[in-house]
């Protein structure tokens, strides 16, 4: 690990200021970031940590959504009992995603940052193009059976690792930053770019911008929602295929539904595809499938993980069939 200085301001315009410098970053539960820069991945030469900033905590929005502060943790949000009501998937997506050490320590606006667990990203030794744009992705002939089917490129086809991040979208969250010039938002579906050509860019975030609320709004509140993901084991790890979904019957026939899925692209994805083609339709497991291959059509599967196209058809289809038949 490179040598480093280390600040914590107590208020936002102060660590904005701090974080200006060129190789400035922001550290909240440091719990990605920390093992970047031990592996040199990361080489920052100021951490600026932001944990003592008063930006955590949940609170009722206006419109009856809920504005959950940057800084809480990933453990304080899930276990939030506005958040367990209104946004039930949500909950479920963070305690999905790591250990009960982890959560205590990860953040929401950091979990949101962190970056991708492909393996030859955290490999110096190896070509990638988020680490040295122009050197080649080594997944697309090596190891990548739990990489991307949608949206990749030839210039990278790693998944992105959040389970938060899946819920989140689902329910048309927006991402609330601050910079030196003042305060913006962007809904998070804007959040994360297309990989395209430059996969190094892995958020619109413009440069020493700090993350201060994520809000969730009250049209999207679904306490009938769920979120289940496929691994490879039962402890925490990374999803292969997850489904965040939220789903409204009337009298047999869908009214509205929300899907976003995760480990299928460097992004979360809205299955836009997938909600067209249900709105109107009986709800049943057959026009579930239906639905799911509208959205899947689109799947590119590399040399090893074919697989994921079926695993994400399955769960789809098996998670609106519990919203939509919930035990009684």
């Amino acid at each position: 690990m490179k040598e480093f200085s280390y600040q914590r301001p107590g208020q936002v315009r102060e660590a904005l200021a701090l974080a200006a410098d060129d190789g400035a970053r922001f550290l909240g539960g440091g719990t990605n970031l920390v093992d970047l820069m031990k592996d040199g991945i990361e080489t920052p030469t100021r951490l600026v940590d932001v944990r003592g900033l008063p930006l955590d905590g949940v609170r009722d929005a206006p419109d009856g959504g809920l504005v959950i502060g940057a800084t809480t943790t990933n453990s304080d949000a899930a276990a939030h009992s506005e958040v367990r009501r209104r946004y039930p998937a949500l909950s479920q997506a963070v305690l999905a995603g790591a250990s009960g050490q982890l959560r205590n320590m990860a953040t929401v606006g950091g979990n949101l940052l962190q970056r991708t667990r492909c393996g030859y990203f955290a490999d110096r030794s190896q070509p990638c193009n988020k680490r040295s744009l122009g050197s080649g992705c080594s997944a697309i002939a090596g190891e990548h059976h739990n990489h991307a089917i949608l949206g990749w490129s030839d210039h990278c086809v790693a998944t992105h690792p959040s389970d938060m991040a899946v819920a989140l979208v689902a329910f048309d969250a927006v991402v609330h930053y601050e910079t030196l010039d003042g305060t913006h938002e962007i809904p998070l579906s804007e959040f994360y770019p297309p990989v395209g050509e430059t996969p190094q860019r892995e958020t619109m975030l413009p440069s020493g911008a700090l993350i201060t609320a994520v809000t969730l709004p009250g049209a999207a509140a679904s306490p009938r929602s769920r979120y289940r993901k496929v691994r490879e084991r039962a402890s925490y790890a990374f999803a292969n295929v997850s489904v965040a979904a939220a789903l409204d019957v009337n009298e047999g026939v869908v009214q509205g539904a929300r899907i976003a899925l995760g480990g299928l692209a460097s992004r979360p994805l809205r299955a836009h595809a997938a909600e067209s083609a249900l709105r109107g339709a009986p709800a049943t497991a057959d026009r579930f499938g239906v639905a799911a291959d509208a959205e899947l059509s689109a799947a590119r599967p590399l040399r090893d993980n074919a697989c994921k196209v079926t695993l994400a058809r399955n769960l789809i289809v098996a998670v609106l069939t519990e919203l939509a038949h919930p035990a009684e």
